[in-house]
């Protein structure tokens, strides 16, 4: 199964994979949430003229790019930091005060990935920098070095990050993903039954003026240990934003309508599966993050 909502599994032509599951749901909440974000940075500009929040994506910027949705005709005082972009702490200053300038406040969306110098990070259990940590928070970085260089506005920039929400928030769902996803889990299912080992499930997306994908499958020695980047011809020359092009291939994947969450007794209903399991014949299982 394609497991990620960071959309970075494949290669770089989307022939693989046109888009994981997941993904399509992620930025739909990044749409909405810099909407209302922005309502939010209009009010409190007086005082607080920038927003900087912090999107996930190690390295790889699908999912910061995707905050473009929420205002695809560039209204917004928005700028988009990618990790592939390339852009520095200085230059990203000099970016939002000119913006200030402009328009007298400024929302920065910025990678978690994104370079601001030397720093002391924490490492999680596989070696990877725990950017979401308190002891390392890219937006923190972004927020002092603004402050301490200087706004051209009056006021201070504020900022914060988005947790595990970005993944598990279902309001946020795409009606979209979560059919494809349960499509491509059947599809899974139907290989492992019909043609064994060594294959994933994948979508491609078909051609056409209107949306669709296909259900196939794939060798995992062409995905396995794959990262797909951000193709630098969906930055912006300016490299504060994404192109159009990118908009029209994420745009079909947030879906046109909210999803339908039961309630009962003004509680979210959810799944409940009971934990019924196969007879053990391997030895128990110890998940890679233990081990020392």
């Amino acid at each position: 199964m394609p497991k990620t909502i960071d959309n970075d599994i494949g290669d770089s032509e989307f022939k693989l994979i046109d888009h994981t599951p997941g993904y399509g749901s992620v930025a739909r909440y990044w749409s909405h949430i810099i909407q209302n974000a922005n309502e939010e940075n209009m009010g409190s500009c007086p005082s607080d003229p920038v927003l900087v929040i912090q999107a996930m994506g190690r390295q790889i910027g699908f999912i910061p790019a995707a905050s473009r949705l929420a205002d695809p005709e560039r209204k917004m005082p928005l700028q988009i930091y990618l990790t592939e972009a390339g852009l520095s702490l200085p230059e990203l200053a000099d970016n939002v005060n000119i913006q200030l300038q402009k328009d007298g406040r400024c929302i920065v969306v910025v990678s978690e990935g994104f370079d601001v110098g030397k720093t002391t990070d924490v490492k999680d259990a596989f070696g990877h920098s725990s950017f979401g940590s308190e002891k390392f928070s890219v937006f923190q970085h972004v927020v002092n070095y603004l402050n301490e260089k200087g706004l051209k506005a009056r006021g201070s920039a504020r900022g914060q990050v988005m947790g595990t929400d970005q993944r598990d928030a279902i309001i946020y769902a795409s009606t979209v993903d979560l059919e494809e996803a349960y499509k491509v889990g059947q599809k899974a299912v139907d290989i492992a039954m019909n043609d064994g080992n060594g294959w994933m499930a994948t979508l491609i997306r078909e051609s056409g003026f209107i949306y669709n994908v296909k259900y196939e499958k794939v060798p995992l020695e062409k995905v396995a240990l794959s990262e797909r980047f951000f193709p630098k011809k969906w930055i912006s020359k300016n490299r504060t934003d994404v192109t159009d092009e990118f908009l029209q291939y994420v745009k079909p994947l947030i879906g046109e309508d909210w999803v339908s969450v039961p309630m009962i007794n003004s509680r979210q209903r959810f799944a409940q599966f009971k934990p019924i399991f196969a007879d053990k014949k391997l030895p128990a299982y110890e998940p890679e993050a233990y081990r020392k």
